[in-house]
């Protein structure tokens, strides 16, 4: 389980992700960002929770007491996820959205590279291979998609504002992975359900803490839209939390930039329906992506 454990799991977590995802666009007709976000975290904890007690029951395990590390990073962890979700959001309301979501989908390098540089993640030749070819590929597969380059080519907008939201968010769900990571090995516990449900609820909790201190102050009355879309939230919270679950016992198991890396294969999973069910038609330029994208991922797990 451990050694090819986190492949099953990433794919697991992507069919969720893309779920919420879709779950959540929708309820933004109802709610704004920050709310829309907030719904995720409130239905999603009491499903966190019944996963972590399960384990716990299943495990006979006891709570152990919290040390310097889990508090440090899962904190961290849950502070960037909120920045980069803003950030993600912000971009819908920039003239240069294409350019700046293109940008955003680094995520995976930028992992690799913060994680190489502060936190120690030892990354192969064939593991840094492979993720730029993944990278390289989704960013091919983002412009062949969108009219980014029209008006000009992407490098003369290298730094428009767009770009650099995008890649703020990039590197804030960046350092949310890895920090998660390293919250969930700092009890150097066998049990990786148990530390990675002990995350999950604790980031949450200080989620919910944050984005409802702000919502009692700036918004109020959002409260109620979200009961009266209570179908929507709950399904939201759970798709939301099956997610999260996923993602973060892989990245227990894996280190976070291979896990990010593999997790791109959403977006040719997206594209692979869009032409083989939609019956929409690929360029030349979206198969080269595709091509890319699937050569990357057939390298991590040959190479990583």
């Amino acid at each position: 389980m451990e050694e090819w454990g986190w492949i099953a799991l990433s794919l697991f977590a992507v069919v969720m992700q893309t779920m919420r995802t879709a779950a959540q666009k929708h309820i933004t007709k109802h709610l704004d960002a920050i709310g829309a976000t907030m719904v995720r975290f409130v239905c999603g904890l009491p499903f966190a929770a019944a996963f972590l007690a399960i384990v716990m029951v299943q495990g006979d395990l006891d709570l152990p007491p919290f040390n310097q590390d889990f508090v440090v990073f899962s904190t961290v962890a849950a502070i960037m996820q909120i920045v980069a979700t803003v950030l993600l959001i912000y971009l819908f309301s920039l003239r240069n959205f294409a350019v700046g979501t293109t940008y955003a989908r680094t995520e995976a390098f930028l992992t690799a590279l913060v994680g190489s540089l502060f936190f120690g993640e030892m990354i192969t030749v064939g593991g840094w291979a492979s993720i730029m070819l993944s990278v390289a590929g989704v960013l091919v597969l983002t412009i062949a998609r969108t009219d980014a380059l029209e008006g000009g080519t992407i490098f003369a907008r290298l730094w428009s504002k767009s770009a650099l939201v995008g890649l703020g968010a990039g590197l804030a769900f960046a350092i949310c992975s890895l920090s998660l990571r390293r919250a969930s090995l700092s009890f150097g516990h066998d049990s990786y359900l148990f530390t990675a449900g002990m995350v999950l609820v604790s980031m949450i909790v200080i989620q919910i803490t944050i984005t409802g201190a702000y919502m009692m102050v700036k918004s109020r009355h959002q409260f109620a839209v979200i009961v009266r879309q209570w179908k929507l939230s709950w399904f939201i919270g759970l798709t939301s939390a099956l997610g999260s679950i996923g993602w973060f016992v892989a990245m227990t198991l894996e280190r976070a930039s291979y896990v990010k890396a593999f997790g791109q294969i959403e977006f040719l999973f997206a594209l692979l329906i869009s032409t083989f069910f939609f019956r929409e038609k690929t360029s030349a330029m979206e198969l080269f992506g595709m091509i890319l994208v699937a050569s990357g991922i057939g390298l991590l797990l040959i190479w990583g």
